[in-house]
């Protein structure tokens, strides 16, 4: 794994802050929250105030290689006039309460079926701007080299927001572990397998707890940021991963109202240029491959 030694403390200690701001949002979260209060302005065609002739943009993420990215183009940005604030929130949820609330102009941290379930859920109009990067999703085992060695009747861990649940499926459906209904339908649940032939037993948990069931289930299906904490990487260590075809792409994610202002295109074209292209190669060939071009 190419990643510096210090990446893997570092993403551990945000985890457990983002594990434990999970049910009240955390004090890092509130403060954010206080600092991105009220409409940016950065709204339709319009772009916020300018201030010392600098237009901010306010970003909410959650963890690396996100907010490290992010971080990466702040010159760039500011070269462009534009002062790029990254706030750091706590869960799964909060950036899009906060962008859908106008407290923030865009994110960066989710997949487009996790925003189009967000979207269903809150009636909001959040919007897919630009792919960035493939974080690549993988079974683990601690007790397994191969799955053709899983005993009839184990347990397998999965996410149980609907679209990271049908995102393991899915997966499980084109490894020929499982087979789906439609192994295309990103809403699928157990509900949709129609054939399991060794009688695995799904176990849906929250997102943030699967590195936790490495020790409890045979098999665990996340994404990096969850396995890199805890020494996996998807190819040292996964008995399966997820391929670049798959429709998860981590994406830039603004309004409808904002999304063709200045300020987000800039930020757009930043996040899909040849420094993010190298950052990536560099720090996380492993486990994150650029989703464009």
């Amino acid at each position: 794994m190419r990643t510096g030694k210090w990446l893997i403390p570092l993403l551990a200690i945000i985890l457990v802050l983002s594990a434990c701001g999970n049910t009240n949002g955390g004090a890092e979260s509130q403060t954010n929250s206080k600092q991105a209060g009220g409409n940016t302005g950065v709204t339709g065609a319009d772009a916020a105030e300018p201030a010392d002739s600098l237009t901010t943009l306010k970003v909410a993420s959650l963890i690396p290689p996100m907010t490290d990215m992010l971080e990466l183009i702040k010159p760039q940005l500011e070269e462009e006039g534009i002062a790029l604030e990254i706030v750091v929130l706590s869960d799964n949820v909060q950036p899009n309460d906060a962008l859908a609330n106008n407290e923030v102009d865009a994110n960066f941290f989710q997949h487009v079926p996790y925003m189009e379930q967000y979207n269903a859920s809150k009636n909001t109009e959040l919007v897919a701007v630009q792919p960035v990067y493939h974080a690549v999703y993988g079974a683990y085992s601690k007790r397994y080299q191969s799955i053709d060695e899983l005993p009839d009747g184990a347990t397998v861990a999965i996410a149980s927001d609907p679209s990271n649940l049908a995102r393991s499926l899915i997966m499980l459906d084109r490894a020929g572990v499982i087979k789906l209904k439609d192994n295309n339908n990103l809403q699928a649940t157990q509900a949709d397998i129609v054939e399991n032939k060794h009688n695995f037993k799904f176990e849906e948990v929250d997102l943030l707890m699967l590195a936790r069931m490495l020790d409890d289930a045979d098999l665990v299906l996340m994404t990096p940021a969850y396995a890199s904490p805890v020494g996996l990487t998807p190819k040292k260590d996964a008995l399966l991963t997820e391929t670049t075809e798959s429709a998860f792409a981590i994406t830039l994610v603004a309004r409808e109202d904002n999304k063709d202002s200045e300020p987000i295109q800039k930020l757009a074209k930043a996040l899909s240029g040849p420094e993010i292209k190298q950052f990536l190669e560099d720090n996380y060939g492993e486990i994150a491959l650029p989703a464009f071009e």
